[in-house]
C-alpha cells in the first residue's frame, strides 16, 4: 500500500528539549512544506523566551501559537506557557486552557490527539527528552490512525523516560540519536 504524504509534523519534549529540538530543527529541509507544531513542557507563569531563542538560530520562519490561526507550511509553531495547543482539520490552531493532562498544559497528549484526529495517516509524530509519560499515549493514537512515529534513542535523550515511555506504548517507525 502507498504511504500518504506527511501533511503535519507535531513534536513534544520536555526536560532538554531545547537542545533536541535546535537538532531537529537544524536538520529540516529548506523547502518543508508542512507546518511544525512543537509543546514543550514550560514554566506556566512566565512569558515563553522559545521563539526569540529559536529566531537566533534557525532562517525559518518560528512563532507562538495564536488561536483560531491558520498553520502555515513551513512554519514552526510552539504552544505558549500554560495553554494546550490543538490543530483542527484543515491546519486551524486552537489555544486551550482546560485542566493539565499528564501534570503539563501545554500537553504533549493533547496536541498529538488532535493531529491525529485532524490529519490520520498524514500526520508524523515525533518525541524527545522529557521526563514524564506526556506524549505516549498521543503517539499511540497517531500510529492507530495510520501516522508516522518518532522518538529519540533514549540513550542518548537528555532524560529518557518520555521516549522510553512512548517506545513502551506502541510500535516506533523511527528511533534516532539525534547525534550527526
Amino acid at each position: 500500500m502507498a504511504r500518504l504524504p506527511t501533511e503535519i509534523v507535531v513534536i513534544g519534549a520536555s526536560a532538554g528539549g531545547i537542545d533536541a529540538l535546535s537538532t531537529i530543527f537544524s536538520s529540516l529541509p529548506q523547502d518543508i512544506s508542512v507546518p511544525i507544531l512543537v509543546a514543550i513542557h514550560l514554566h506556566p507563569g512566565r512569558d515563553s523566551q522559545l521563539v526569540d531563542l529559536f529566531l537566533t538560530r534557525h532562517s525559518r520562519p518560528i512563532k507562538e501559537a495564536e488561536d483560531r490561526e491558520r498553520a502555515q507550511p513551513g512554519t514552526i509553531y510552539f504552544a505558549p506557557p500554560d495553554y494546550h495547543l490543538l490543530v483542527d482539520p484543515g491546519g486551524i490552531l486552537s489555544l486551550s486552557a482546560d485542566e493539565k493532562v499528564n501534570f503539563a498544559r501545554p500537553s504533549i497528549d493533547v496536541l498529538f490527539e488532535s493531529a491525529a484526529y485532524a490529519y490520520g495517516p498524514n500526520a508524523l509524530g515525533i518525541i524527545l527528552t522529557g521526563a514524564n509519560h506526556d506524549g505516549s499515549e498521543g503517539l499511540k493514537i497517531i500510529k492507530d490512525r495510520g501516522g508516522l512515529t518518532g522518538v529519540q534513542d533514549p540513550k542518548t535523550a537528555e532524560v529518557s523516560v518520555m521516549p522510553l515511555a512512548a517506545i513502551q506504548k506502541t510500535v516506533i517507525d523511527c528511533i534516532d540519536s539525534l547525534q550527526g
